[in-house]
């Protein structure tokens, strides 16, 4: 069985230094490498960014509009209901 390993162990840093060292060095993989070809990860991240911009227009007119109604039913004068009378 092996030993508890404790955070004040130097091999500790210098694993983690390492494996987090090798990342930017690593060859796209899989999805990656067909999303890196001719650009088209740029083309993905303009689509989201183009949803993300209609998303938040439409929250800002909807916004605008409930505002204007909210205005306009505050100052329209109150009626009687005659339902009932």
């Amino acid at each position: 069985m092996q030993a508890p390993i404790t955070p004040t162990d130097s091999t500790d840093a210098a694993v983690y230094d390492s494996v987090w060292a090798a990342i930017p060095d690593a060859p796209p993989v899989g999805l990656e490498t067909v999303m890196l070809q001719q650009d088209k990860l740029y083309v993905v991240l303009a689509v989201v960014l183009i949803i993300w911009f209609g998303v938040l227009f439409f929250l800002f007119r909807t916004d605008r509009r409930l505002a204007q109604l909210e205005d306009d039913l505050d100052a329209r004068p109150e009626r009687e209901d005659t339902f009932g009378a």
